[in-house]
């Protein structure tokens, strides 16, 4: 890997990267200890006793550091009797004050908790999306203003051995950074780096980064991104602290956390994981837990060929350059193939699983938005119509005895494409870790490749014969065939949106399939799923939904639950739910439409960052939100489907 874009100690052979040791607590984190687990309370700071129950709770469902939101002084100073209930209790978890907009509250939590988190973006800065200038000479005003404003909290963390996360967000960059860097992983970086370098002025080294985005691509960006320029300026390997934010509820938020956080640790980076979703803090550490857990005996996987230089820039998405064979590659999203090749008869009935309805009163098909573009159905060719857009993949020796091949293709081995036409479109099944066979590909323009790997790093045995591909100039469409016995849903979709999930982040994937779970409904809906997280293919409604904190306005789960109810049928669309400003315009930046507490039963909406009504009550703020999605002419009425029934 070239020095101009390394970020991980390699590229196929897994090692965790080495950093200084933090010591948080007692709970040290970095350096040779394993990768901690955390999460957030939601409960109100002021409710002592309801805070030091749900803590004790996420305690007990595997957290390892408690973070306590601490919004202001009175906040601050409570986190004092949280913390003695407890201790008094019999727990010693490390608690982390959150801090936004307050630099009296930082320092005096400072003083009390174990580390404190500091937003960069809006802790001496501030964000009013308005478009600031700069000179070389003002800008350096800036940043002595900033350090004068955070010079303070070092001096106290130095003194009470308290630790510190500088935690940038992608929403919730300043005016200044946006003004000079953009809405970039660049920026994120920059604006973390400034108050690293005066923490390293200070010798100050205690410290924790992260990259946080709702934006899986611009996350696992600006996190190599701050590797490498924390090398290239030869600062210390500080620990990261990693999280996709409001990453939403349900599977989707899995799926979500798994196609972020899984690209990171599966380049050995990450010391710390908090996985962010819209439901009770307890839930959330399992989910983290499990992501950790695949990487525990990683390192005695099988060998890849070592990378000499990557073909990629790993900081800036670019999708890999291929010929278009039938809907796959070139500027086509990726297709999605129901693996139906282990069943010994496909029934119409069988393929409402992945989206295609048959309605029998007027003799139609319906397709829902997440409707299987392909079927693989082995050696046992399916013996009705399919409906219109649905076309069949079968083995090369029962296609080349059929009678009729319209939409019907082969698949076959490398070995076998001498036996077809060069002008005959070919599925061709691929190892991984066969990259000498890559050669024998460049003669057949019209093959579509399934490539498979057994390798338990997946993910770089995969990256690694796609990169091969582009080094011999091979411009074929790639498939991800990915199968693996995981009869647990949740497990199920964590592992395959882990292995695929960086790989599409970096524009590596035409399609996928997936199979082992043995339920079609969940292969399918996990691989739409995938393709959604790492923003390569939109088919429902995106939720950019906060975890929920002390800061919360209303009953963020309830309000999901009730704003999805109402509009996931909006393919494409995504809409912010955030319980309080803090997580208001700035971290919902990608939405199209936000709902915002504003106080009390009042909630703002919003157009992308525009303000568009303010103070509506929650009583009617659905109805409001959904009616300027009508103004805009995104609204579609939802249909119901009448299937035909068993």
């Amino acid at each position: 890997m070239s020095d101009s874009h390394k970020y991980c100690p390699s590229l196929t052979a897994y090692q965790r990267r080495k950093t200084i040791e933090v010591n948080i607590g007692g709970v040290p984190l970095g350096g040779e200890n394993p990768i901690r687990v955390q999460s957030m309370t939601t409960i109100d700071t002021m409710d002592t006793e309801g805070s030091i129950a749900q803590s004790i709770r996420m305690v007990e469902s595997g957290c390892e550091y408690v973070r306590i939101t601490a919004p202001s002084i009175k906040e601050a100073q409570n986190l004092e009797e949280i913390r003695k209930g407890l201790r008094a209790k019999g727990y010693d978890v490390p608690l982390v004050a959150d801090i936004h907009f307050t630099p009296n509250a930082a320092e005096l939590a400072a003083k009390i908790v174990e580390k404190v988190r500091v937003n960069p973006g809006n802790y001496a800065d501030k964000k009013k999306f308005e478009e600031l200038a700069y000179t070389d000479e003002t800008y350096q005003l800036e940043l002595e203003r900033i350090r004068e404003k955070f010079e303070p909290l070092v001096k106290i963390c130095k003194e009470n051995g308290t630790a510190m996360r500088i935690g940038t967000n992608h929403g919730s960059l300043s005016d200044r950074i946006m003004g000079r860097f953009g809405d970039t992983p660049l920026g994120m970086v920059e604006s973390a780096l400034e108050f690293l370098r005066i923490c390293e002025d200070m010798d100050y080294h205690d410290i924790v980064i992260s990259m946080k985005a709702s934006n899986t691509r611009v996350m696992v960006q600006a996190y190599r991104l701050l590797v490498h320029k924390l090398e290239e300026e030869g600062l210390k390997a500080y620990p990261l602290h990693l999280g996709v934010t409001e990453a939403g509820d349900g599977e989707d938020g899995r799926i979500k956390s798994a196609v972020g956080i899984g690209a990171l640790l599966e380049d050995g980076l990450g010391d710390t994981v908090r996985v962010s979703l819209t439901e009770e803090p307890e839930f959330e550490a399992p989910v983290a837990q499990a992501l950790i857990d695949r990487y525990a005996n990683r390192s005695g996987h099988a060998g890849i060929v070592p990378l000499a230089q990557i073909p990629v820039n790993p900081f800036v998405y670019e999708r890999r350059a291929t010929g278009e064979v039938l809907n796959f590659g070139d500027h086509n999203v990726p297709r999605v193939i129901a693996d139906f090749s282990q069943k010994a008869k496909i029934t119409i009935k069988d393929l409402r699983d992945i989206g295609h309805f048959y309605l029998p009163e007027p003799d139609k098909w319906r397709m829902n938005d997440t409707g299987a573009d392909y079927v693989y159905s082995g050696s046992q060719p399916i013996d009705f119509m399919l409906p219109n857009g649905l076309q069949e993949i079968l083995d090369y020796e029962v296609w080349a005895g059929l009678g009729d091949q319209r939409n019907k293709y082969p698949l076959l081995l490398v070995d076998q494409l001498s036996e077809v036409a060069q002008d005959q479109v070919v599925f061709v099944k691929m190892e991984a870790h066969a990259l000498d066979q890559i050669d024998k590909l460049k003669m057949h323009p019209k093959a579509i490749l399934l490539l498979h790997t057994d390798n338990t790093h997946a993910m770089a045995s995969l990256r690694r014969f796609i990169f091969e591909l582009t080094i011999k100039a091979v411009e074929l469409p790639v498939v991800i065939n990915w199968h693996q016995e995981i009869s647990d849903t949740e497990d199920f979709q964590l592992a395959s949106a882990t292995d695929i999930g960086g790989l599409l982040i970096d524009g590596l994937g035409d399609g996928v399939m997936l199979a082992g779970n043995g339920n079609k409904k969940v292969e399918n809906a996990t691989a739409f799923g995938i393709l959604q997280a790492a923003r390569t293919r939109m088919t429902k409604t995106e939720y950019i939904s906060c975890p929920s904190c002390g800061r919360t306005l209303f009953d963020l789960q309830e309000t999901t639950a009730m704003i999805r109810k109402r509009t996931d049928h909006l393919k494409g669309v995504k809409i912010g739910i955030m319980g309080c400003i803090v997580n208001g315009p700035g971290e919902m930046a990608d939405a199209d439409y936000g709902y915002v507490g504003s106080g009390k039963d009042k909630i703002t909406l919003y157009r992308g960052q525009e303000v568009m009504k303010r103070a509506v009550h929650s009583d009617y703020a659905v109805d409001e939100l959904i009616q300027i999605i009508k103004d805009d002419g995104n609204w579609v009425e939802p249909e119901e489907i009448e299937v035909i029934q068993d």
